[in-house]
């Protein structure tokens, strides 16, 4: 038997004002989006905004739906959009805030395994890491410089 030892690094903000300006300005964006979330189950709201090396600025907010799992992350719905509209452009940054509105939330949320795995297929697919900060409604802000950190173990096309 062999044992393996997988590390990931983040780095970790204090508040949006310790972002780079150009990540502050993402995740005020996602902030924003995340109120046209469509969560009347969960009452759990997300917001992404990615930027792409283009310059344009993505939007992407959770839609729920009672036939679930018919409704889409905001993660999904931003980088699908791109996909479909910016079909050669990398994504460079993903910025993440989810709120409840039941209780606040203060810590960083990460992207579910859906998600991970769709980014995963489009960090693969640019063969370029895509930068993604994520956290609460307020609070601290975790960075990843790849996708690779949040999934190790990404399933990639190599395997079908």
């Amino acid at each position: 038997m062999k044992e393996i030892t997988i590390t990931t690094q983040f780095k970790v903000f204090d508040s949006t004002t310790d972002l780079p300006f150009d990540v502050q300005n993402l995740m005020d964006q996602a902030a924003a989006v995340r109120k046209t979330a469509y969560a009347p189950y969960s009452k759990f709201r997300v917001g992404v905004a990615l930027i792409l090396d283009n310059g344009q600025v993505i939007l992407g907010s959770n839609q729920e739906n009672a036939a679930y799992p018919s409704g889409l992350c905001a993660e999904r719905v931003a980088i699908f959009y791109a996909g479909a509209k910016y079909p050669e452009a990398k994504v460079l940054k993903m910025a993440i805030t989810a709120a409840s509105d039941t209780n606040e939330t203060t810590t960083p949320i990460p992207p579910c395994g859906s998600c991970r795995q769709a980014i995963a297929e489009y960090e693969i697919k640019q063969d370029t890491p895509i930068e993604i900060y994520f956290m609460g409604e307020i609070g601290t802000i975790y960075k990843s410089e790849s996708l690779k950190n949040l999934l190790p173990f990404m399933f990639v096309k190599k395997f079908l």
